[in-house]
C-alpha cells in the first residue's frame, strides 16, 4: 500500500527488543534471519531509534550492509530531552544515528515521545527546522514525531507543527477505550488533522500475546489455532489511514507467526470485530499495570530501581496468584540484573514524567514492596 510515496507493508519490524544471548548482547545472526524473512514476504519498514541500545548498530550489520538501499524503509528517532543542554547534543544524536546505521538517509524521521514537558525541548532548540533543512538536502525522506500523551496535547502540536507528515501512536485494543492511554481519541484527533498514523506497541509490549486467562478462553475460543498476539495486531491493521504496524519481534518465532497473519492481510469481518471488543472488555476489569517494559524510566531513575521488573513481578501474582513464582521472578528481574528494589525509591517522581503509560510508578513500587516484602 502506497503512503507518502513509499510502497510499505502493513507489518513494520520494530527494533526494540531484538533477540539476545544471556550476556545482553543482540543475536546478529538471528536478527540477519528475520530481516530475510520478513523482506521476502513482501515487508520493508524497519523501525529503530537512537535510544536502542544497541539496535541502530544491529540494523547497520543485518539490513544496510546486506541489502539494497532502495529495497526498505529504515525509520530513527531524536530523543533530545535525554541529557540534551544543548542544541547541538540534540543534533549529535542525530549524525550518531547516521553513522551507526550507515543508512546514508532515512526514510522516516521521527522527534521521539512528544508530549509533556517533552515537546518543548524540540521547539527551544529549533529542531524542526534543522531537521526540515536536512530533509531539503535528502538526508530525511519523510519527518514526524512519536507521541505518548493525551489528545488534547496532539491536537496542540499539529496545529503548532502542519510541517509534520505523519505520527506514530500507542494503538491496541487494551489501551483504545483507556483513560489513561486515550488510544481512540489520540487516533481521532490525527484523523481529524489528515495525517497517516504509525502505529506502536500492537501488542502491548507483549502483555496481549500473553494475555489473562479470561482474554486469552474469548480468543481461543473464536480461532483456536491462531495466537492471541495476532488478534491485537489486526485490531491495529484494521484501521483506516494506518501506514504500517510496528511489531516489537525478538526471535525468529515470533516473525513467523506475524507474516503468517499479515501475509495478504484482510480487513476484519464485524463476527471479528466483536471478539475483540469481548476480549477488550474482559481484559479492562484486571487490575494489572500497564508497562510496557519500554524502560524510559530506568535511564532517569537516580537509584536505579528495576521499575519494569518490578512490575513484571506484581503482574504476574496478579493475574496468576503464585507468589513464590512471583517473588523469584522479581528477585531475578530487579537483584539479579543489579538493581535496586522498590522499597528504595525516594519517590522523586522524574520517572513518572517520563513514562509513556502515564504509569503512578511511586504508588505501584509502594504495592510491590508491600507484596514482596
Amino acid at each position: 500500500m502506497s503512503y507518502l510515496g513509499e510502497e510499505i507493508g502493513k507489518l513494520g519490524f520494530g527494533l526494540m527488543r531484538l533477540p539476545k544471548f544471556e550476556d545482553g548482547k543482540i543475536d546478529i545472526e538471528q536478527v540477519k534471519l528475520m530481516v530475510d524473512e520478513f523482506l521476502a514476504a513482501g515487508f520493508t519498514y524497519f523501525d529503530t531509534a537512537w535510544a536502542y541500545t544497541g539496535s541502530e548498530d544491529a540494523i547497520r550489520q543485518a539490513l544496510v550492509e546486506r541489502y539494497p538501499r532502495e529495497k526498505f524503509q529504515l525509520a530513527t528517532k531524536n530523543a533530545a530531552w535525554v541529557n540534551c543542554k544543548t542544541k547541538e547534543d540534540a543534533i549529535a544524536q542525530y549524525t550518531t544515528s547516521l553513522r551507526q546505521s550507515g543508512a546514508g538517509y532515512f526514510d522516516f524521521y521521527l522527534l521521539h515521545n512528544l508530549g509533556d514537558s517533552r515537546t518543548h525541548v524540540f521547539d527551544d532548540f529549533d529542531l524542526w527546522n534543522y531537521f526540515l533543512n536536512e530533509k531539503k538536502a535528502g538526508k530525511i525522506k519523510h519527518l514526524g514525531f512519536s507521541f505518548h500523551s493525551t489528545p488534547e496535547q496532539l491536537e496542540e502540536i499539529l496545529k503548532k507543527h502542519p510541517e509534520a507528515e505523519f505520527v506514530q501512536l500507542q494503538i491496541n485494543y487494551g489501551d483504545w477505550e483507556s483513560p489513561a492511554i486515550q488510544s481512540r481519541a489520540c487516533y481521532e484527533v490525527a484523523r481529524k488533522y489528515n495525517k497517516p498514523v504509525i502505529i506502536m506497541e500492537p501488542v502491548k509490549g507483549g502483555n496481549l500475546a500473553t494475555p489473562p486467562e479470561s482474554v486469552e478462553k474469548i480468543l481461543k475460543a473464536a480461532e483456536p489455532d491462531s495466537s492471541c498476539a495476532s488478534w491485537a495486531v489486526r485490531f491495529a491493521a484494521d484501521l483506516e489511514g494506518v501506514i504500517t504496524v510496528l511489531s516489537g519481534m525478538s526471535n525468529i518465532e515470533q516473525m513467523r507467526d506475524n507474516l503468517s497473519y499479515m501475509k495478504g492481510f484482510k480487513h476484519l469481518t464485524p463476527d471479528e470485530k466483536k471478539v475483540i471488543e469481548d476480549a477488550r472488555i474482559a481484559l479492562a476489569k484486571v487490575p494489572v499495570v500497564p508497562c510496557t517494559t519500554c524502560n524510559y524510566c530506568a535511564k532517569v531513575c537516580p537509584k536505579d530501581i528495576g521499575i519494569s521488573g518490578s512490575f513484571g513481578a506484581l503482574n504476574m501474582y496478579t493475574l496468576y496468584g503464585n507468589y513464590d513464582l512471583a517473588h523469584g521472578r522479581e528477585q531475578w528481574d530487579v537483584v539479579g540484573q543489579g538493581h535496586k528494589r522498590a522499597e528504595e525509591c525516594i519517590k522523586c517522581g522524574k520517572c513518572e514524567q517520563v513514562c509513556p503509560q502515564h504509569i503512578k510508578i511511586r504508588d505501584e513500587l509502594v504495592r510491590v514492596a508491600e507484596t514482596f516484602k
